[in-house]
């Protein structure tokens, strides 16, 4: 037409390639992406999206815009993921249990050095040192004890995986029981924190045997009871701050293996009596019940009930003191 410029070709592509990647995304997709999002908390989530439809994308100079692509790719795949976990079951253990994937035998390791003296040695810093390692008596606990109790139990029949501390008695109790029963070292896996020895916190200053007469007698009081506070920075370690870590140990298990033997390996006993005491339900006030000697092997017993999920209510007659429970 007169008075128009004449576009060339390559010219019109340039034209149109710039207004394909200025184009926005339409308000509805936004409408609909912030609704995707409420939808999730609110309620039932939307089985799809609604984006343009496929006539008017037809239509557009440019087709389907890249980024539409993409986000309704992403979109979908959220929906699917949050769907999908509606159904899923959780992937922390909850207590008490009274089913889990795998079997589990709960150790404790030999006797260390430090032990045969008296020598509380609960500061982190202290997991790799050499008195941390299996004294004479521990080496034979382990060899003579403990070894054939597993194959007693019929445990690592058909191979096992050994999660020990990395504390010195526990990782050389896992390597020694690795050896005695043809087991590779692949299948051992150091653990860093969660089955470490119970914080004594300023009852580290103390003989061993009297630091834990101090532990039980404050254990019996209230679960949530802690040694004091010390000035080195070892931890004081509450029943319930033990049972916080060997749950997140247990759930990490749960949800790599599946129909395996399993082996906790701990330095001390609080770790093992305090997780078989909550698996069962019991009051963790009483964790001692379990209690372990060094070198000594019990399969973890399951609750005979499940974790009740129901939610309780209470009647509260003189807020806020509530002390009637109601069912």
């Amino acid at each position: 037409m007169p008075g128009l410029p004449l576009l060339r070709p390559w010219a019109r592509q340039a034209q149109t390639a710039r207004h394909c990647h200025s184009t926005s995304i339409p308000s509805t997709l936004s409408t609909h992406r912030v609704q995707f999002f409420h939808v999730r908390v609110a309620g039932p989530l939307p089985k799809a999206v609604a984006l343009p439809s496929p006539e008017r994308q037809a239509a557009s100079p440019c087709g389907p815009s890249r980024r539409l692509v993409l986000l309704e790719g992403a979109l979908a795949a959220v929906a699917g993921l949050l769907t999908g976990s509606q159904s899923s079951h959780a992937a922390l253990v909850r207590f008490p249990a009274d089913q889990l994937n795998n079997r589990y035998f709960l150790v404790r390791a030999g006797e260390s050095y430090n032990e045969s003296v008296g020598e509380p040695l609960t500061n982190p810093v202290w997991k790799t040192s050499e008195k941390h390692g299996l004294s004479d008596l521990g080496k034979q606990q382990v060899l003579l004890g403990l070894v054939p109790e597993l194959e007693r139990l019929g445990a690592c029949g058909d191979g096992c995986w050994l999660w020990p501390s990395i504390t010195q008695n526990a990782y050389q109790t896992a390597e020694v029981v690795a050896y005695q029963l043809g087991i590779g070292r692949s299948r051992i896996v150091p653990e860093y924190s969660f089955l470490d020895a119970r914080g004594l916190g300023a009852l580290e200053t103390l003989r061993l045997e009297e630091a834990h007469q101090a532990v039980a007698a404050g254990d019996l009081l209230d679960a949530d009871w802690r040694p004091p506070k010390g000035t080195d920075g070892t931890p004081h370690e509450s029943s319930q701050d033990v049972v916080v870590r060997m749950r997140q140990a247990l759930s990490i298990t749960e949800t790599q293996y599946f129909g395996e033997d399993v082996l906790f390996v701990s330095p001390d006993s609080d770790c093992l009596s305090v997780l078989q005491a909550a698996v069962l339900g019991v009051d963790l006030r009483n964790h001692r019940r379990f209690a372990f000697r060094p070198g000594e092997v019990r399969p973890l017993l399951l609750s005979t009930e499940a974790f009740d999920a129901s939610p309780l209510s209470f009647s509260c007659p003189d807020p806020p003191r509530c002390t009637r429970a109601a069912s």
